[in-house]
């Protein structure tokens, strides 16, 4: 009885080591490198990163170190430290070119690499992305079901910000080519910042006395541009867009329903997310999409109460 016991004992003693080991292996060290604070976007990708990092933790599925850079250089030093510390996936939000080497190193040691927003030419590498070019259609969509097929509308396109601008303006300018091609489309070339918005704007009001839509490609931007109108007192414009995932621009759709029909076309930095998701489901041994691309959704007095989140005070 005794031996019977022991052998028991023994294989519950084995059992529960195996079960210790198995819940050690499924957590996971991840480095997380992000750009430091140039945009409030940014800013709203350095917060919801750390959270979500933080949520992971608290529940044992991660270990992870966070860091942020103010240059390509300063980043692909960044690669190196946390395959030191033994990352075992690294998720990374580029805001420069010059990153390729560094994540393919990683790669070729066995580390999962995740790029967000960003192309990085490395093999085997996986990104999470929005979709610039949906942005443009869901907000021509959205101008057209506001002022009609007829009128003029105020497109603000930021060429420095090249492929960005240059997918968000195409999905605008083909749709309305489509949907509504009596519309006329000014173009004034702007920055993605409230102040450049503002000032822009300011010029732009002076320059056109009738309005009837704008088309922002940012919710700074957007911000910047409302504070013209309104200094301005113009009553004619109807309709604005929006881009990103701003919670103060959010709170303003909110304000100013019964003034003007805003919207924000969503490129959430809320997807840095689902970079953390690929990374994981990788390392678990599933088969994941090299690419996956979140579609924009439109955010309006409709349904932004859904996307405030009163804690987030970033962006």
């Amino acid at each position: 009885m005794k031996k019977l016991l022991a052998i028991v004992l023994a294989l519950a003693l084995c059992l529960g080591m195996v079960t210790m080991a198995t819940a050690e292996t499924t957590k996971y060290k991840i480095g997380v490198l992000v750009p430091a604070v140039t945009h409030g976007w940014v800013g709203g990708i350095t917060y919801n990163a750390e959270q979500y990092c933080k949520e992971l933790e608290a529940a044992g599925t991660i270990e992870y170190k966070l860091l942020t850079s103010s240059n390509a250089e300063e980043m692909t030093a960044q690669f190196d430290e946390v395959i030191l510390w033994g990352a075992q996936a690294i998720v990374v939000a580029p805001q420069w070119t010059g990153m390729e080497v560094a994540a393919q190193n990683a790669i070729d040691q066995g580390i999962t690499v995740v790029a967000f927003d960003m192309d990085i030419p490395a093999e085997g590498i996986y990104k999470v992305t929005g979709d610039n070019e949906s942005m443009g259609v869901a907000s021509a969509n959205y101008i057209v079901e506001k002022i009609g097929t007829t009128g003029t509308v105020v497109a603000l396109p930021v060429p420095t910000s090249g492929s960005v601008s240059e997918l968000r303006m195409k999905g605008f300018t083909d749709t309305m080519a489509e949907i509504a091609p009596d519309v006329e489309i000014i173009e004034y070339a702007t920055a993605f910042t409230r102040e450049d918005g503002l000032k822009d704007m300011a010029d732009i009001l002076t320059a056109n006395p009738e309005i009837d839509a704008v088309y922002s490609l940012d919710d700074e931007t957007t911000i910047g541009a409302l504070q013209a109108i309104e200094d301005a007192g113009r009553t004619d414009i109807k309709a604005i867009t929006g881009g990103g995932g701003c919670q103060e621009y959010f709170n303003i759709i909110k304000e100013k329903a019964d003034e003007i029909h805003a919207c924000s076309a969503l490129y959430s930095p809320l997807m840095i997310r689902d970079c953390l998701d690929v990374a994981l489901s990788v390392l678990g041994g599933e088969t994941v999409d090299a690419v996956k691309v979140i579609p924009s959704q439109i955010v309006d007095a409709t349904n932004v109460d859904e996307y405030i989140d009163p804690s987030n005070t970033i962006y």
